[in-house]
């Protein structure tokens, strides 16, 4: 068993070398919390819910997300749970006598838990793991992780040379007065770390800008560490550039000539990567989503929902802004006491495309978010309320709807008239850790035409985590049902409401689970993708075009992590590649981004094809110039079978479709060079064209799919 200590970057660039290897990872937290369920986000980010129900650091929340596996409470270390582990042991009597200290006891304990949990798959595999990535927390020199550092030295000698492999992540500042690095503060955590016991084998050095040669060469003197084993892990423009530059770095084969892997591994695949890098890089147009909370102060708050947010605004092909709004700051309370806050927290909501009210607890704040509801319910705004903000949007529809001016939480107002929310019957009122209704739970759809099957492809169920001790009232959702209020998915004994829709608005929808914790790069969330793409005006062109049901993602090829989609006849299909329509040519004027679409006028080959119109709303990005610019006069947008022009902003190339009877040519005629590609056409009547996961190449549904690096290696 080999283990090494690194983030989650560097698991990633492990985990692409390996096919069948699983890589569980371990972080360990050196606070006496058992877990994180009972701190502040203020103090400590998020929660991060587990599908056991642990409630764990927000660190397992990116292990999760970068390695698309599913980790365990266990996978979660602290120091209370280890105490808490050892006190057992000792009050069973199992130490027979001796004296319970730190040393041994604690330290072997946690090696122990280390091993135990190295040995459980994580991604749905068998057998034990080729790699174990252990994370610990804090800073060199905290008292409370002392006994860590003793256990991981105990163990780097009990396991021996290429077993252990420890990197050490240190920051390089750049004084601003200077513009120089300053290498003294790595130098003397390296000193206190040797001092402690371990001798780090790799130092990964955070800064703002790359370091230079001559900064690593200082390094590598002060710190004994070979100058190929200092890896720079400098700002870079979006995160997904993070494993790109380890594998620059040549990070992986350092480590894997430590752990002596080097004939076990193949070069990292990283394809899927780079594919979202440029991806990101590419994106212009912007949708700006309202985030109304309590713990805006922090971004680390809502970690996971951002990236939720973010999965779904790249699927849709948007660029993501966030507006931060103090939920406080949109109530009355705030117009007399801090006026600029107040106006300046309403322009904002009033500005954003969608609006996202997420979970908490505690009833500051909470007008102010059922104020937002309001203002989205009324003015058609799309809403997505996530656990509490389903509650709120409750109450909110409650009071305006349904006139209950008394309706509120129990949470909030225990003696309340109308209790439209209750604390759930088997929750503690005397313990907070760990009593809440917490982990994976089954939600089935009990409306099949609703909004949320759909984008959850239909199904009659879903699988989602929990963290939550009030529930809508059960008793009460007659009247809701009767005011218009959709209870589209219900718990198994179809008394505990867990999705909510208003069928008459956009996209109003509010769910008591937590969505953001189960979404992936390229496997985004389906509220929070119709929750982007009903604020970037695409969901019901999505919905209507694919006959009721928006299709799961489906990768394309080597170099795709998006989502390539073509509508054939009004329905969604899942492509082996991108298509265009029945012999129709492709043109370019030679200007970036403006393409022609002409169909061919044999009658053998005219099909029923979408309008521009419809084209339009499919997707935005396609926009009608108003003229053909290969001599076939006025454009009539009508019908694709006449010429028209469409702006693609983001394509860098051009490609050309001279097709014929049976087949005809894919060509190149801009970018990084030009070929012709022979093709044998297949598509069916009634396809349309529409972008490809990167907005950067066009291909037809052939026999054999074409790989767009044969005419554009360089991409």
């Amino acid at each position: 068993m080999s283990i090494v200590m690194l983030r989650h970057f560097v698991s990633v660039l492990l985990s692409s070398r390996w096919s069948n290897a699983v890589y569980p990872a371990t972080y360990a937290d050196p606070y006496l919390n058992t877990d994180a369920g009972t701190m502040s986000p203020f103090e400590h980010g998020e929660v991060f819910v587990l599908d056991d129900g642990g409630e764990v650091d927000l660190d397992l929340g990116n292990y999760e997300r970068f390695l698309d596996i599913k980790l365990t409470r266990d996978n979660n270390i602290t120091t209370g749970k280890i105490y808490q582990s050892v006190i057992n042991k000792e009050r069973r009597g199992d130490y027979l006598g001796k004296t319970v200290q730190v040393v041994p006891h604690i330290t072997d304990a946690i090696q122990e838990w280390i091993e135990r949990v190295a040995m459980i798959p994580v991604d749905g595999k068998q057998g034990p793991a080729d790699v174990c990535v252990i994370e610990l927390g804090g800073t060199i020199g905290d008292i409370e992780s002392m006994p860590f550092i003793e256990a991981l030295g105990q163990f780097s000698y009990r396991v021996g040379p290429g077993n252990f492999c420890l990197v050490h992540v240190s920051l390089v500042p750049v004084l601003k007065a200077v513009g120089e690095p300053k290498t003294k503060p790595t130098q003397h955590s390296v000193r206190g770390l040797r001092g402690l016991g371990l001798t780090p084998n790799i130092l990964a050095c955070r800064s703002d800008k790359p370091l230079d040669i001559s900064i690593k060469e200082k390094l590598s003197v002060f710190c004994h560490v070979p100058v190929a084993n200092i890896i720079n892990l400098h700002d870079v423009v979006n995160i997904w550039h993070i494993p790109l530059l380890l594998k620059e770095q040549k990070a992986h084969e350092a480590l894997l000539k430590l752990l002596n892997l080097q004939g076990c591994a193949r070069e990292p695949m990283l394809e899927e990567w780079m594919g979202r890098a440029k991806l990101y890089d590419m994106l212009h147009d912007t949708v700006r989503i309202a985030m109304v909370g309590k713990y805006t102060g922090l971004s680390d708050s809502y970690l996971s929902v951002l990236k939720a947010l973010l999965h779904a605004s790249v699927a849709c092909r948007r660029k993501l802004v966030v507006d931060w709004v103090p939920s406080s700051d949109l109530e009355e309370t705030a117009a007399e006491e801090a006026p600029e806050a107040y106006k300046a927290a309403w322009r904002v909501l009033k500005g954003a495309d969608g609006i996202l009210v997420p979970g908490g607890f505690g009833d500051r704040g909470v007008q102010g978010k059922i104020l937002a509801a309001k203002y989205a319910r009324e003015n058609k705004i799309p809403y997505l309320g996530i656990c509490l903000g389903m509650q709120i949007a409750v109450i909110e529809f409650a009071r305006s709807v349904m006139n209950l001016r008394e309706a509120n939480s129990t949470e909030f107002d225990p003696d309340t008239t109308a209790p439209v929310v209750i604390f759930m019957p088997e929750g503690s009122k005397t313990h907070m850790g760990g009593t809440m209704r917490l982990g994976s739970r089954r939600t089935f759809f009990t409306v099949a035409d609703c909004k949320s099957a759909k984008l959850y492809g239909k199904v009659s169920f879903v699988d989602e985590r929990h963290r939550h001790r009030y529930e809508v009232n059960p008793n009460m959702v007659p009247e809701f049902e009767k005011a218009g209020l959709a209870f589209v998915g219900k718990d198994e004994t179809g008394k505990r409401m867990e999705i909510i829709e208003l069928p008459s608005h956009p996209y109003y929808v509010g769910v008591q689970f937590h969505p953001e914790f189960k979404s992936r790069p390229g496997k985004p969330s389906a509220v929070f993708l119709g929750l982007i793409a009903a604020s970037s005006r695409q969901l019901d062109a999505w919905l209507q075009a694919s006959g009721g049901q928006l299709s799961p993602p489906v990768q394309q090829h080597a170099h795709s992590n998006g989502y390539s989609r073509i509508y054939r006849n009004g329905s969604l299909k899942k492509p082996a590649v991108n298509s265009l329509v029945n012999g129709g040519s492709f043109h370019s004027n030679g200007n970036n981004g403006v393409h022609v679409v002409k169909h061919s006028t044999q009658p053998t080959r005219q099909a029923s094809l979408l309008s521009v119109s419809d084209l339009r709303s499919i997707h935005p990005s396609f926009v009608a110039l108003g003229r053909s610019i290969d001599g076939g006069g006025e454009v009539q947008p009508s019908l694709f079978a006449h010429s028209a022009i469409f702006r693609w902003p983001h394509a860098p190339c051009f490609l050309r479709l001279v097709a014929g009877r049976g087949g005809g040519v894919l060509r190149c005629v801009g970018g990084r060079r030009s070929a012709d590609h022979p093709i044998e056409e297949k598509s069916a009547p009634g396809t349309v064209l529409l972008n490809d996961p990167f907005g950067v190449f066009f291909s037809i549904i052939t026999r054999s799919s074409i790989n767009p690096s044969s005419f554009w290696p360089d991409f």
